[in-house]
């Protein structure tokens, strides 16, 4: 599947409009792109690859699997009465390797992988006479490629430790269709991962322009490569560096205001926003596994129970993104406590059009508040004080007439994980955080009576399968499917 995904990349590459163009296979490598141009315009198609079903994108049977899935696999986004079962092995956790959305999640990021090896083919011959530009194209694809990797790791190996000899992934850094590549080590995957991103903070430090606009976040700039740094040093529980990149970020970009953060959720801002998936009319949408705003189809409520955590009155947040809304599909929306049908409508439009178009916030400063108090926690010391002040800081910033709170040891380290699950509902960490720290999923309002209510840490499902297609093709990987499957 590996090379499925980059034997199709390969057949879209050309632009030509000519019917007398020599056909795409018969091609060597250096034939493909001739010039930075056609290099620039094969860069905009891997991060169109990010809207893709089943990486950020969701339509269909398949729902957005690094978006929206892992807080409907957790306790976050419930299963409501109006959902027509689509998802139910990955939200019930009753994965097998030939489940075809494990397939889809793994074909979607290593298509994105595979594109990215294209830009990087070659790319360094127009050094010479283009180096600032070609710094711009490169430092954007190496991030590409290394931040799709992190995320196949995430749901495919066992832990994140920095250095552990347990399964990896396959690592693919060149083009080539007849790869069978097989699973390294977790610590072999971080080496990939880290060289790659470290390269690209290295090179997009030198452009010739601005890689974003100060209304447009939509690539992968220098802040938005040390921010996810920032995150795969936490999972990779290397917290001083997480840490300082978190502080790089912190730095450069203010948390936003009272006043423009609910135009973030509607893009009607960018304030906080370090990289967002852009989607437009055609283009699918992040959020059509949640509540369905045009026909009023609330498949995931938000859990009761987290929702009850909020100052419901004082905190931006809980005003912004939760809602009520009456059965119908011209029903109005009021506020939570109106009716008893609740609805996060933090993806459900921009403007005053509920489609269920957005933009995908994959990264926001508010997450670099919490990865860097989560690492001064870790830290201990000195460190754990500068914890509870960020934890303070982004309370603040939220809530109106905030107090701040004196936390040490576990309590504080508790007082994160409640933080985390409350700035970022519904954007995919849920799963991640807690299988990175090993706690247990509990569905204690759960809304089916076909649930599943609890997960423990130890469990085999907080690993995916190797999808059994990959397994058929690829003899390399075949003695190497996870545990358990």
């Amino acid at each position: 599947m590996i090379a499925v995904a980059t034997t199709a990349l390969l057949a879209g590459t050309s632009c030509n409009k000519t019917i007398e163009v020599e056909p795409e296979f018969v091609k060597d490598g250096s034939q493909i792109f001739k010039n930075l141009d056609e290099y620039e315009f094969a860069l905009t198609g891997g991060y169109a690859l990010f809207r893709a079903t089943g990486y950020f994108g969701s339509g269909g049977q398949t729902t957005s699997t690094w978006g929206t899935l892992p807080d409907m696999m957790t306790d976050n986004l419930l299963q409501s009465s109006e959902d027509l079962g689509n998802w139910a092995t990955q939200v019930n956790w009753t994965f097998a390797t030939d489940e075809s959305d494990v397939e889809i999640a793994w074909v979607a990021a290593y298509s994105v992988i595979a594109q990215a090896n294209l830009v990087l083919r070659n790319l360094d011959q127009f050094s010479a006479t283009g180096a600032t530009r070609v710094n711009r194209i490169k430092g954007q694809a190496l991030a590409m490629r290394a931040m799709a990797h992190f995320d196949v790791l995430r749901f495919w190996s066992t832990n994140f430790e920095r250095n552990s000899t347990a399964l990896g992934i396959p690592y693919v850094s060149a083009v080539d269709v007849e790869l069978k590549p097989a699973r390294l080590s977790v610590k072999e995957s971080w080496d990939n991962i880290l060289k790659d991103m470290l390269e690209a903070e290295t090179l997009l430090g030198n452009v010739d322009k601005s890689v974003n606009t100060n209304s447009n976040k939509s690539n992968l700039d220098l802040n938005a490569v040390r921010g996810l740094l920032a995150r795969m040093y936490l999972y990779a529980k290397e917290y001083a560096s997480s840490e300082a990149y978190a502080t790089l970020v912190i730095s450069a970009v203010p948390l936003a205001s009272q006043t423009a953060f609910p135009n973030i959720w509607r893009d009607a801002s960018v304030a906080e926003v370090l990289w967002s998936a852009p989607f437009n009319a055609g283009e699918g949408s992040p959020s059509s596994g949640l509540h369905l705003a045009a026909n009023n189809r609330n498949r995931y409520s938000p859990s009761v129970l987290l929702a009850a955590t909020y100052d419901q009155v004082n905190d931006i947040r809980f005003t912004t993104w939760f809602a009520s809304r009456a059965t119908g599909t011209s029903a109005q929306f009021v506020p939570y406590a109106t009716a008893a049908r609740k609805v996060l409508n933090k993806f459900n439009a921009r403007g005053t059009i509920n489609d269920n178009l957005v933009n995908w916030k994959a990264l926001r400063v508010a997450e670099l508040y919490l990865i860097r108090a989560e690492a001064r926690a870790l830290l201990g010391g000195a460190k754990e004080a500068l914890g509870l002040a960020d934890l303070n800081a982004l309370r603040a910033a939220r809530i109106t007439g905030y107090v701040p709170v004196i936390l040490t040891g576990a309590a504080l380290i508790d007082a994160l994980s409640l933080e985390r699950r409350k700035e970022l509902v519904g954007e995919g960490h849920r799963w991640f955080d807690l299988k990175r720290t090993t706690r247990t999923i509990r569905r204690n309002d759960a809304l089916l009576a076909s649930a599943r209510l609890e997960l423990i840490s130890s469990r085999r499902e907080w690993v995916w399968p190797i999808p059994q297609a990959e397994i058929d093709a690829n003899a390399t990987i075949k003695p190497q499917q996870t545990a358990g499957y």
